[in-house]
């Protein structure tokens, strides 16, 4: 009874609030990286910039792996205790590698990153001026001056609701790609979240070893792909309609290699009173 009791530890509101903040910081490079890129960079030099943004956004979980690959081979309170007294191996399933450094060595990571960006100008100069009209800062300014020319009173303020029902929702191309995405990450997430879990109850590998070889064997191909994806759209100068073809071949080719996983695996463990009886 004495070792029956509630958590009383609250250091998850920390780690919530944490990555709240995190994915606040986060959230403009993705849309407002894109918009910036489209905006003040040639046409055709576009995919490929786009490309290596999404490269490199790949490339960060994979050092993260590692990361944890080897924050995995210290004991959870390093620092705290000798490591001399600890009698316990990373492969014993006693073992808490020291999860708490990762944000630690990443928020330093991500603040000194961040720094850079202060010191970027306001705007740069376009590529071409006769373009200006088709970025999308150009649009914008267009329709406002049309907008001022057409309707000298000021305009009630449209809600959220009736904005999102008629851009978003009725646009049957962004619906569409919006529901895809959806359904890519998803599908990403789980692997990258139960893989290394897999390996560990499959194979019989650490966690410390299980990040690693997920780090350098699951996201490179992916980053590499993305640049060469981005490599291929500007070579062959793609529209909206070759990029949705190329889109769909690539997006099936991949599922079809995908669907052959149903084909592999292995035989669960003997557990006494799970997989078999205690007899």
């Amino acid at each position: 009874a004495g070792c029956e009791k509630e958590p009383s530890s609250y250091m998850w509101i920390y780690i919530l609030l944490g990555n709240m903040l995190r994915g606040i910081g986060e959230t403009p490079i993705t849309p407002l990286g894109i918009s910036y890129l489209d905006d003040f960079a040639k046409e055709e030099n576009v995919p490929v910039y786009v490309a290596c943004l999404h490269t490199i956004a790949m490339l960060g979980p994979m050092f993260g792996f590692l990361l944890g690959s080897l924050c995995a081979k210290l004991y959870v309170d390093i620092g705290f205790v000798d490591s001399g007294s600890i009698t316990i191996t990373p492969q014993d399933s006693r073992w808490v590698g020291a999860w708490w450094l990762g944000f630690l060595i990443g928020g330093a990571t991500n603040f000194l990153s961040a720094i850079p960006f202060c010191f970027l100008p306001k705007s740069l100069k376009k590529p071409e001026r006769a373009n200006k009209d088709k970025t999308s800062h150009g649009l914008l300014e267009n329709i406002g001056a049309t907008r001022n020319k057409l309707t000298p009173v000021k305009a009630k303020p449209r809600k959220w609701s009736v904005m999102l029902k008629g851009k978003c929702f009725l646009n049957r191309m962004y619906f569409t790609f919006l529901c895809c995405s959806l359904l890519q990450f998803s599908s990403f997430i789980g692997f990258l979240t139960y893989k290394p879990k897999y390996m560990e109850q499959q194979y019989g590998q650490s966690t410390s070893k299980s990040n690693f070889l997920i780090g350098m064997t699951s996201l490179p191909p992916v980053g590499i792909g993305i640049f060469l994806g981005g490599l291929i759209m500007k070579k062959y100068k793609m529209g909206i309609i070759g990029a949705t073809k190329f889109s769909f071949a690539m997006s099936f080719l991949a599922y079809a290699i995908s669907f052959l996983h149903f084909f592999v695996g292995c035989e669960n463990y003997a557990v006494a009173g799970m997989t078999v009886s205690y007899e």
